[in-house]
């Protein structure tokens, strides 16, 4: 096989996959966001064995990879969703912390040119104590997560692609191992 074969192509993907999934791993446990913290979980997990399969010729582990790959598209999709608030979605519930907290999303108090203002010191209450989403904001942080899970889609979207391309050509070198 050559450089620039599809299988250095599905490694390539899966590399940066994992680059990009462990990226978004930080900033979801730096959110307390519990559900994108399983969901990136078992993604990571999905996308080594997906690795692992394409280095292997292992087509199984490759098919592993192209049906997880639509169901991360699936997941995006609705973290999208849930960020931009489309179908009665609000990206103020505590959906995505198993209603186990009141966290939300990193880049909500942390996010790009953001002016952050420190709560008021006080006696009171401790949810008083909360952080204050920040003003002036380069891009809002339903956006910064848009975009994460775009990037997340296009890159799924391609190694599902890779993936079925490399299953047919493990396959197809199986079954002329299999004549001879």
């Amino acid at each position: 096989m050559g450089c620039c074969s599809g299988r250095c192509t599905l490694i390539f993907l899966c590399t940066f996959q994992l680059v990009t999934a462990l990226e978004r791993q930080v900033f979801d446990f730096l959110g307390y966001q519990w559900a994108p913290i399983l969901a990136t979980f078992i993604h990571i997990v999905v996308v080594i064995l997906g690795l692992f399969g394409t280095i292997q010729y292992r087509p199984r582990y490759v098919v592993v990879y192209a049906v997880w790959a639509a169901i991360w598209v699936t997941w995006n999709v609705f973290i999208i969703c849930f960020y931009l608030e489309v179908g009665g979605l609000s990206k103020d519930s505590e959906l995505l912390t198993f209603n186990l907290s009141h966290h939300h999303s990193w880049w909500r108090e942390h996010g790009l040119g953001c002016v952050r203002e420190e709560p008021a010191a006080s006696l009171g209450l401790l949810d008083s104590q909360a952080p204050v989403p920040g003003d002036g904001c380069a891009l809002e942080h339903g956006y910064v997560e848009a975009l994460h899970s775009a990037l997340q889609i296009l890159v799924a979207l391609v190694g599902f692609v890779c993936a079925c391309y490399m299953i047919s050509i493990f396959t197809e070198e199986e079954d002329s191992c299999l004549r001879k």
